[in-house]
């Protein structure tokens, strides 16, 4: 991603580091008089956590150069916004999903870097491009491509750079899987729990519905939206479509009813493990206010375990943090297992995760929690998420699942073919940046960016 290439190609990348992320955004202002977008997924993201503490520094280095904007803004401040951004002034916005609206525009978008990509959709992410003159350079980060991204890595349309060491004075996290019908491992999990809290520590309790009566599991719906979907309906279809795990309609059909947090907090007040503990909740419906003081008296122990839908998965940091519990972890895609497990064994403590599974043992919802229970390396459960879930449509706008518009060609099969493909590209645009000498490709390549891409199946 260099300075001179502005006006050239857009460069896609993907990297995790943010001393990069602060030094591309200060050459973007300050050579180029530019505007560009940092963007995270939700609110939970900004109080009170690291992407706040960024927008502090960088409105303290910028000034008014540094803008926010997201969902919960009252009418005139976002107006302000609005205004500030379609006037083209260089400047560095701060938004959630409230950047990919139509009535957001930046003519001088030219850069956008988005965190937590995971949690957007296609279609949200390619929207940036007719935020201005002319589609802007774009940085994702994220812990765990899901398997959409995988695939595209490998098609060229995204350069990756990786971080693999752990930030400095974390542990690995330990990950068990406990099957639910296993009351004496459920006791001695409990029990393990209590000892955390008692000696200080925090614990977090993950369940994907808010309670018996909810029309959709809490996030299923957003997830499915983000994905393309258009399920709708019970909150086990919605949450199952949402983290499509390549499973048939018979085998959807025997699972069992999706826990809740009103149902799981009710069992675990009348443990005897947890005499004398207070818990709290916190899930999609509740508002931002809320939000912040579940989250403030969590970080200082008045109730030290947190029961909650996937509103935690990102944006959440405790350092007393050392224990996260997951039910219906065999529901979940191996990504998103990976993010929340992430939420726990920030503060250098011994932490542990606990996928709670109702899976038989030799299914591949089964396997799935071998894989989270083998690896921390997001790379290696992006693979293996892409060999168990597909691709997604790395040609449209899939965000995950076994539908792909590839006739001839399979992600995972056809490895070594996309690699020496994606050599042999680079090698000939480099010579032959118009095709000049290549008049069929050039016109496959007209006819794919018409939508006509019928030319995949030709000989």
């Amino acid at each position: 991603m260099r300075g001179e290439a502005i006006n050239g190609p857009r460069k896609v990348r993907k990297m995790g580091n943010s001393t990069q992320k602060q030094f591309t955004i200060m050459l973007w202002i300050k050579v180029y008089n530019l505007q560009t977008f940092l963007i995270w997924p939700h609110l939970m993201m900004w109080k009170p956590d690291f992407p706040a503490k960024e927008t502090i520094y960088l409105a303290q280095r910028w000034g008014d150069s540094c803008i926010s904007s997201h969902g919960s803004m009252r009418l005139a401040e976002r107006r302000r916004v609005l205004a500030a951004a379609a006037s083209g002034m260089p400047c560095i916005v701060v938004a959630t999903h409230a950047a990919f609206s139509k009535s957001f525009q930046a003519p001088n978008l030219t850069l956008a870097v988005i965190d937590e990509q995971h949690r957007f959709g296609v279609e949200q992410r390619e929207s940036l491009n007719s935020k201005g003159s002319t589609a802007p350079h774009l940085l994702v980060m994220t812990a765990t491509p899901i398997p959409r991204t995988a695939a595209m890595t490998w098609f060229g349309d995204l350069d990756i750079s990786s971080l693999t060491e752990l930030p400095g004075g974390r542990k690995p996290i330990r990950t068990f899987v406990v099957p639910e019908d296993n009351a004496s491992l459920m006791g001695e999990m409990f029990a393990l729990i209590r000892k955390r809290i008692d000696a200080g520590e925090r614990a977090y309790v993950v369940c994907p519905r808010i309670d018996a009566d909810a029309e959709d599991a809490d996030g299923a719906l957003a997830a499915s939206a983000a994905s393309g979907s258009k399920t709708a309906g019970s909150s086990a279809a919605a949450f199952d479509d949402a983290y499509d795990l390549g499973e048939d309609d018979e085998q959807r059909a025997q699972r069992p009813p999706l826990h809740s947090v009103a149902e799981i907090v009710e069992r675990l007040q009348s443990l005897p493990q947890f005499k004398g503990i207070r818990f709290a909740t916190l899930t999609g419906r509740d508002d931002d206010t809320t939000k912040s003081q579940v989250m403030a008296d969590f970080e200082s122990g008045i109730t030290p375990i947190l029961v909650a839908t996937t509103v935690i998965e990102v944006g959440v940091d405790v350092a007393k943090a050392s224990c996260i519990v997951i039910f219906d972890a065999d529901r979940y895609g191996l990504s998103q297992l990976h993010q929340l497990r992430g939420r726990v064994g920030r503060g250098g403590t011994d932490s542990g995760a606990f996928l709670i599974s109702r899976a038989p043992a030799d299914s591949d919802a089964a396997r799935r929690l071998d894989v989270i229970q083998g690896t921390l390396d997001g790379a290696e459960i992006a693979q293996a998420d892409l060999e168990f879930r597909g691709a997604g449509d790395v040609l449209g706008d899939a965000q995950s699942g076994g539908k792909s518009g590839l006739k001839l060609l399979r992600v995972v099969k056809d490895v070594k073919i996309i690699e020496h493909a994606r050599v042999e590209a680079t090698r000939l645009v480099a010579q032959d940046p118009d095709l000049l000498e290549h008049v069929q490709l050039a016109g496959a390549v007209l006819d794919f960016t018409r939508g006509n891409e019928t030319f995949l199946t030709s000989n």
